[in-house]
């Protein structure tokens, strides 16, 4: 597979390809009490879910929705408890029925999507994304960035067509919103990582009321100025990690208009969702 230079990018973040990484959840030598059994394994992919057809996930294209188990960041409002939380975890699918699907979806799928969770938390994730490519998919990762160097990998090896990033808060704000210890300047590597890939991207950010104002989105525009696609996301507070987040609220369609304004000279496609 032919591989992908990043353009601009230094010696630095192309050191990003060469150092050790740590998987926060799932890199263990022994299985710490109450751990599932089938979340100790740092050899398999760890699927929670597949959703067999979307229009909206990859866009322009019709994809199949793969969700990974396991997360580093315990944001309160994340949709998605149940591939957060190792107690809520169901057991994983095995990789063969994916592939099996994938197979006889040929031809009627242009693309996958990989999702979670946190995919890049995922060791083996690169050989099963390059069993998926194999197969003549398009391949879109959505990642929180906690990890570039495994963004590295993807881009200068062509894992992945489109990349699309979630910015939690502005960087001051990351600890609190996310409820972990982040460090940031990762967070700010793989920004940079994905805005000098040359490969489509998005950036986006879920915005719940009471932890996030408009100063708040006008420093996280200037984290990412310059990029073609940023999306506001509605919160909706249906399913949340945290059961007090239930009661939290988004903002109505004209502040959103007005958030959007406020990004429209910086950021090229600003989209409301």
């Amino acid at each position: 597979m032919a591989t992908r230079r990043l353009a601009g990018v230094g010696e630095t973040h192309r050191n990003e390809l060469t150092r050790p990484v740590r998987f926060p959840i799932l890199s263990v030598k022994k299985k710490p009490p109450g751990l599932p059994v089938f979340l100790y394994s740092p050899l398999t992919m760890k699927i929670g879910g597949l959703h067999k057809v979307s229009l909206i996930d990859y866009p322009g294209k019709i994809s199949a929705i793969i969700f990974t188990q396991g997360c580093n960041f315990r944001c309160a409002y994340c949709h998605n408890p149940e591939l957060v939380d190792p107690k809520l975890f169901e057991p994983p699918m095995p990789h063969e029925e994916i592939f099996g699907f994938l197979n006889k979806r040929r031809g009627k799928l242009d693309a996958v999507v990989v999702t979670g969770g946190e995919p890049t938390l995922q060791p083996n994730l690169i050989p099963f994304l390059k069993r998926v490519k194999e197969m003549g998919y398009l391949v879109k990762i959505d990642t929180n960035g906690a990890l570039p160097e495994i963004l590295a990998n993807l881009i200068v090896h062509g894992h992945a067509d489109y990349i699309a990033m979630d910015i939690k808060a502005p960087l001051e704000k990351y600890s609190r919103v996310t409820r972990t210890e982040v460090d940031v300047e990762r967070i700010k590597r793989s920004i940079d990582l994905v805005m000098r890939s040359g490969i489509p991207c998005e950036f986006r950010t879920t915005l719940v009321k009471s932890l996030l104002d408009q100063e708040d989105i006008r420093k996280i525009g200037e984290l990412i100025k310059g990029t073609r696609r940023f999306v506001l996301q509605k919160f909706v507070p249906s399913k949340t990690l945290s059961a007090d987040f239930l009661k939290e609220s988004t903002y109505n369609e004209s502040e959103l208009e007005v958030f959007k304004k406020d990004l429209d000279s910086d950021i090229e496609d600003v989209v409301i969702r």
